[in-house]
């Protein structure tokens, strides 16, 4: 009986200092959570060694705050960091042991397995793995493989990333922190939405996005039609005639249809814009926008899948140049710098300008 009396207390003792998750690695415990393919997974108490592989994964550990648990990443993140703000936040992250070679094509395809063994990771997250792939992957390694995602179409996120968030940080003893991230997302998205209310379709211009990231960099002919920032402060986007949603590579010919009052590019492939402006001007001088010097540059967030950080302040942005009687309050640089240092911790718009100059600028070769 005085045995159990101490081990009562002994587990009262640790639940007041570490916190229930901490008591599950104390105890040996394990957890047990239904991943986002629908999985059960058992997985470590609170794991200290962990890895994340393929499209967006390690982005959502940074968020969570718990990038010193990861002991390995992929290739794929070390040489094309560019343009993607929880790498430029965590430098470190690039000089961890590589386990594989990552980028698109490694979706929803076995890893190296030797490079991912040689690590010795507790748990692997990993994004857009089927199911019946990331059981097989578990199997064979013999290690938990918790499959998370960032939503159900490109360039996009929905419940799935905020499911993904709640479901990684109750595995890494960070659902608070998920929380806050869920929070502010959606707080942003309300704000934005909120200060664009009730302006008549009639007085919005007709805006493009042009360049946008898909499965590496393109020119102008790549759009979205359900673009995040365009979406959040309700811009008349010309692509919706075509799809209600989604990116869509269009004709040329098509965007002269359109003749778009104002054109935004993407950062990643304003260069290629730039190239095909000095081929081809008479084709851009056709263009209102152009000939107006309405083209502007923002940030791109189409890489490796969503930075949600960078879609909210490109939505300050182009709120700012569409309607700037209810952005008057906003500068796009301290806004941005909010954002970055909410999610990483970290001021980030001077290091993003290095790569892409101002957030807004009006794109140099139509000056």
């Amino acid at each position: 009986m005085k045995r159990s009396w101490i081990w009562l207390l002994l587990m009262a003792f640790f639940t007041c200092l570490f916190g229930i998750g901490r008591l599950d690695v104390f105890a040996g415990n394990k957890l047990t959570v239904t991943d986002i393919g629908g999985r059960v997974v058992e997985v470590p108490g609170n794991p200290q060694r962990i890895i994340c592989l393929s499209s967006g994964t390690l982005r959502l550990i940074v968020y969570l705050g718990a990038s010193a648990r990861v002991v390995g990443v992929e290739d794929f993140e070390k040489r094309r960091p560019t343009g993607r703000p929880y790498i430029m936040a965590r430098p470190e992250l690039k000089k961890l042991p590589t386990v594989g070679p990552g980028g698109p094509g490694s979706i929803n395809k076995e890893p190296d397995l030797e490079a991912v063994l040689k690590v010795k990771p507790d748990v692997i997250f990993i994004s857009y793995m089927e199911p019946a792939n990331a059981d097989a992957l578990q199997k064979k390694l013999g290690i938990p493989v918790v499959v998370l995602s960032h939503g159900r179409r490109f360039a996009t996120f929905d419940d799935l990333l905020y499911d993904s968030l709640r479901v990684a940080g109750k595995i890494l003893n960070a659902e608070t922190r998920a929380e806050e991230v869920i929070r502010y997302v959606e707080r942003a998205r309300e704000n934005l939405q909120a200060r664009t209310k009730g302006i008549p379709e009639g007085d919005k211009p007709t805006v493009y996005v042009g360049a946008v990231g898909y499965k590496g960099v393109q020119a102008i002919e790549s759009t979205d039609a359900s673009y995040i920032p365009l979406e959040w402060v309700g811009a008349k986007n010309v692509a919706k005639a075509i799809s209600a949603a989604g990116h869509l590579f269009i004709n040329k010919e098509k965007l002269l249809e359109w003749n778009p009052e104002i054109v935004f590019l993407d950062g990643m492939g304003f260069s290629l814009v730039r190239q095909d402006f000095s081929k081809k001007p008479e084709y851009y001088k056709g263009l209102k926008a152009f000939r107006g010097k309405r083209v502007y540059v923002i940030y791109p967030f189409n890489a490796y899948v969503t930075n949600v950080s960078t879609a909210i302040a490109d939505g300050y942005a182009v709120g700012k140049i569409l309607y700037p009687s209810r952005f008057e309050d906003i500068d796009p640089e301290t806004k941005a710098d909010e954002i970055y240092t909410f999610f990483y911790g970290k001021a980030l718009y001077e290091e993003m300008g290095k790569d892409f100059g101002p957030l807004g600028r009006v794109a140099d070769f139509v000056k």
